[in-house]
């Protein structure tokens, strides 16, 4: 008996000494690097694509990269998640050195379809990839970045490196987190006259809606949206700007739980101005007003989400203090 206890107690200790080994590597090693996909691309700046894409940076750029210092794209500190370790955004500015100056077009498209900077190294989920985003809109905000607009004009502001936490380095280790492919073929406009998949492409590949407001960022699905857990029912665990928790909302259709009661205006005055039906607290940071959304489009995300399978699942909401 003495025998078998010491062999169990024997091969205890060996296994926490392999996974502490195995914990210091990934510790150490830290995010993994990849050889990023070479682009031939130039793409032609027009006054509407610069339009469209100073539209679509106010939606999905600005929350991450505006920098009230400076009043332009040079990253800040993202203390809305913080399970991911301290975390800068980069300096997307013109500048060459501290900004992305010296990037190539086809740089830019492989790094926001992919995650993969030129250099090797992967960005993991805090920031949102455009795997699915059309070839035309992606074309739009490259035309953004590369105008004289004023978020983007050269600044040197160069923040801190990024100090990812140990679940981060992981999740990217096992390849729970890892670069997409770039696309095999074009990625064309969505088909604006079919509104219910009009408002599926903004809500899963235009804006990711589904990234923040689903369970878990760790279980997302970002190739197949759908498939993430608890898709649209809310949960996912974030934090304000002091850095207090915060869980997403369920958006799902549920009528005890989600937005099943929320009229098409509601739910417009919601997602445009942050102003929620009732006498429940307004909708609040991490969630930004996307007041730049036209009302058909407004509407489109509502009738694709009246589509998505309900969850009952109650996330409850404190007023702000």
């Amino acid at each position: 008996m003495k025998k078998v206890l010491k062999v169990v107690l024997l091969t205890i200790a060996g296994l926490v000494v392999l996974v502490g080994l195995a914990a210091a590597i990934i510790s150490f090693r830290g995010i993994p690097k990849y050889e990023a996909k070479k682009v031939d691309l130039k793409i032609e700046s027009t006054p509407a694509r610069v339009e469209n894409g100073a539209k679509l940076a106010s939606m999905l750029c600005r929350s991450c990269h505006y920098n009230d210092a400076t009043h332009r794209f040079t990253g800040r500190e993202l203390t809305e998640v913080t399970q991911f370790g301290k975390i800068y955004s980069q300096n997307i500015t013109n500048h060459p050195e501290s900004g992305i100056g010296k990037w190539t077009d086809g740089e830019l498209v492989s790094f926001l379809r992919t995650g993969t900077k030129p250099d090797g190294q992967y960005v993991p989920p805090y920031m949102p990839k455009l795997a699915h985003i059309s070839d035309e809109d992606m074309s739009s905000i490259i035309a953004f970045l590369r105008s004289d607009n004023e978020w983007v004009k050269a600044n040197a502001t160069k923040l801190p490196a990024c100090n990812p936490s140990f679940l981060t380095k992981f999740l990217t280790n096992i390849g729970a987190f890892k670069p997409f492919d770039y696309p095999e073929k074009p990625i064309p406009q969505p088909d604006t006259t079919n509104t219910v998949k009009h408002g599926e492409y903004i809500a899963l590949y235009q804006l990711e809606c589904y990234a923040c407001h689903s369970k878990d960022f760790s279980k997302n699905d970002y190739l197949v949206p759908s498939k993430s857990a608890g898709f649209f029912g809310g949960g996912n665990k974030m934090f304000d700007m002091e850095g207090k928790p915060i869980s997403t909302l369920n958006i799902t259709v549920d009528e005890k739980t989600g937005i099943g009661k929320w009229t098409e205006e509601e739910f417009v005055k919601a997602i445009k101005f942050g102003i929620v039906p009732g006498n429940q607290p307004a909708l609040r940071y991490p969630m930004n007003p996307y007041s730049n959304l036209t009302d058909k489009e407004a509407r489109a995300i509502y009738a694709y989400m009246k589509t998505v399978p309900k969850i009952d699942n109650l996330v409850e909401r404190k007023a702000a203090e």
